[in-house]
């Protein structure tokens, strides 16, 4: 006890109290872990339904159906959907700064965009169908530039929320060493609480939006809305 020593934040005493030795690092890595590797899988694999999908659609794209079904939603859609399962191979391999400021709000964005296109796409059938009486005042709100316009506006504003998280507090790499004995964990420290929650809170808006109107607009012949069937899937 008279030569007691600290060891230092990175390092751990051996079993025989005589040594410091340093600490082993974990983070979630590429290899070696299976819920990583069933992560990959997954995400590979929806990505490429999502590109198979929309490949489909580019190829039909001039035909009745895909004309009615607002092509420009559609494939704005499937690239964001294809873009959010890209975004967790963010969340793998060690953290740096880049990574961390990049794995929330690009997922933020791109799944955004996607609830964005399906409310979009609901609302306009609903609209559409509100319409078909002469003299109605929702003729004039049914076109593709409206529908374009709210997901460019609802897209725009989780864009915001992110820059504005980023520059005020962006999310760093975080070397916690007391969570567990002998080990160092790399994590990302999102930074700012409130800005981690204004993201994800706008999601759940966004999703909560969409399931209410799909459920609004249940009673609308199915082949003409088929994003009722997308929102009430998302629960």
């Amino acid at each position: 006890m008279e030569n007691c020593l600290k060891c230092e934040d990175n390092e751990w005493p051996n079993q025989e109290k005589t040594l410091c030795i340093e600490k082993q690092t974990e983070f979630l890595s590429y290899a070696g872990d299976p819920l990583t590797q069933i992560f990959i899988i997954s995400s590979v694999i929806l990505f490429i339904i999502a590109a198979v999908i929309l490949g489909i659609f580019i190829s039909f794209r001039d035909t009745p159906v895909v004309r009615a079904n607002n092509h420009t939603l559609s494939f704005i859609l499937l690239v964001s959907i294809k873009l959010s399962f890209l975004s967790v191979f963010l969340f793998l391999g060690r953290p740096v700064d880049i990574t961390c400021m990049l794995r929330q709000t690009s997922f933020g964005i791109t799944f955004s965009i996607a609830v964005s296109c399906v409310l979009a796409k609901t609302l306009m059938v609903s609209i559409a169908f509100k319409a078909t009486k002469p003299g109605n005042p929702w003729r004039k709100w049914v076109g593709v530039k409206l529908a374009n316009g709210l997901v460019f506006i609802f897209s725009l504003i989780q864009s915001l929320i992110s820059v504005i998280w980023l520059v005020i507090a962006p999310p760093y790499v975080e070397h916690n060493t007391h969570s567990e004995p002998g080990q160092i964990i790399i994590q990302c420290n999102e930074g700012s609480a409130i800005g981690f929650y204004i993201v994800l809170s706008y999601m759940g808006l966004l999703a909560s939006v969409s399931f209410i109107v799909a459920f609004l607009a249940r009673s609308l012949p199915d082949s003409f809305n088929e994003a009722k069937y997308i929102t009430f899937s998302m629960l």
